[in-house]
C-alpha cells in the first residue's frame, strides 16, 4: 500500500500528525508512507523514520511538457491507494479526488469532503475532549484501524531520532542544563509574558544553566529590551536560525520552556524536557495541545479563563509561578 498523510499547516499540528505514520508501519507492514506537507515543514517530516516520502502541494517544474504540473497531476504521479486528509484543504481533497486516489479519508465536519472523499467519519475535534494527536489516530478508522490510543502509546510512536546522546546523559556528563526559552507563539497560543520569563531567569543558577532565546527575527526585534537585560545571561539565537538549525538546537540541548507552539512540540517529540504553559481554555488548553514525550510536562491554573477569551493578554497563564517552571525543570 501507498498511503498519504496530507498535512499542510504548522510544525507543531505536523508533529503531532506523526504518530500515524508509525501506527500505519505497524498495521500495514511494508506500506509506503507519504507525507504532504508544507515546504517549511518538510525538515521536520524528514526526521520521522516511518515516512518514506515527502511531497508539497506547491506545483512541480516539468519538462515535458514544459511548465508547471497541477497538483491533481503530481498526486496522481505518486501512484497511491489511499490519502488521509488529517486536516481537510478543499484544494487539496479536489486534487486527490481528480487524480482518482482509491480510498480518501477525511472528517464530514467540512461540507466539501462530502463531495471529494468517499470515506467520511464524523469526528468533532472543538467539543471533543482527545488530545489533537488522539483525533488525528481516529480518522484510521478509515483504513480499518479502530481502537483508542492512550496519550503515554502516542508518545512513543513519532519515530523521530534527532542523533544525539539522551538527555539524561548530557546533563549528567556536563554539568550543566542546556535550557531554551522561546518567549513567543507569533499568536498561535497564549503568552507567559516576557516579564515571567524574566524571573525564570533569575530563578536559574548561572552554573547550572546555559540559556539560549529563540525566536524569529521579528520576535528579536520586539523583545530587544528583555536581550539587553539578560545579555549577560543568554545566547540571542532570534533570527539566527534555520528550521534545520533551530531542530539541532533543541536535539542538542536538555530542555525547552514554551506555550503551546512548534518548538514545544518538537522538544517533546525529540525527548527533551519539554515544558508547556498553557492558558485553562477550550480548545487551547492542554487536554487537547499538550506536549507528549518521555520527558514532557505542562503547567496550566484549576480554574475557569473565561474572562480572557477575547484578550491576548491572559493573565490566567501569566500567574503560573516561574518557581513552578524551575521546578519541572528540575525534577
Amino acid at each position: 500500500m501507498r498511503i498519504i498523510l496530507s498535512r499542510t499547516d504548522s510544525i507543531g499540528d505536523v508533529v503531532l500528525t506523526l504518530p500515524m505514520a508509525g501506527m500505519l508501519k505497524q498495521a500495514f507492514p511494508g506500506c509506503t508512507v507519504i507525507f504532504l506537507g508544507s515546504d517549511y515543514t518538510r525538515p521536520v517530516v524528514k526526521l520521522c523514520r516511518h515516512v518514506d516520502e515527502f511531497v508539497t502541494r506547491e506545483p512541480q517544474i516539468t519538462t515535458s511538457p514544459p511548465g508547471k504540473a497541477t497538483l491533481a497531476e503530481n498526486l496522481a504521479g505518486l501512484h497511491a491507494d489511499a490519502i488521509i486528509h488529517v486536516f481537510p484543504v478543499k484544494e487539496i481533497c479536489l486534487a486527490a479526488k481528480r487524480a482518482r486516489i482509491p480510498v480518501r479519508v477525511a472528517t464530514s465536519r467540512r461540507y466539501f469532503t462530502w463531495f471529494t472523499c468517499n470515506r467520511l467519519l464524523n469526528i468533532p475535534r472543538k467539543s471533543s475532549g482527545l488530545h489533537e494527536s488522539q483525533l488525528n489516530l481516529k480518522l484510521l478508522k478509515g483504513l480499518g484501524i479502530d481502537r483508542d490510543f492512550t496519550l503515554q502509546e502516542i508518545a512513543g510512536m513519532y519515530g523521530m531520532a534527532p542523533g544525539h546522546p539522551s538527555s539524561d546523559s548530557r546533563g549528567a556528563g556536563s554539568g550543566i542544563f542546556r535550557l531554551i526559552l522561546h518567549p513567543t507563539s507569533k499568536g498561535s497560543a497564549r503568552e507567559w509574558g516576557l516579564e515571567n520569563f524574566s524571573k525564570l531567569i533569575g530563578l536559574l543558577p548561572r552554573e547550572k544553566f546555559d540559556i539560549f532565546i529563540t525566536g524569529t527575527k521579528e520576535d528579536g526585534v520586539l523583545m530587544a529590551g528583555f536581550l539587553e537585560k539578560h545579555r549577560d545571561r543568554v545566547k540571542d539565537m532570534t533570527g539566527k536560525l534555520s528550521l534545520p538549525e533551530l531542530i539541532a538546537l533543541i536535539g542538542s540541548s536538555d530542555g525547552l520552556v514554551a506555550a503551546s507552539t512548534g518548538p514545544l512540540h518538537l522538544a517533546a517529540a525529540l525527548g527533551i524536557r519539554a515544558v508547556g504553559l498553557y492558558a485553562p481554555m477550550r480548545p487551547i488548553f492542554p487536554r487537547r495541545w499538550a506536549p507528549l514525550g518521555k520527558n514532557a510536562a505542562f503547567l496550566v491554573l484549576d480554574k475557569k479563563c473565561s474572562d480572557c477569551r477575547k484578550s491576548k493578554d491572559c493573565q490566567c497563564i501569566r500567574s503560573i509561578a516561574p518557581g513552578s517552571v524551575v521546578e519541572k525543570l528540575t525534577n
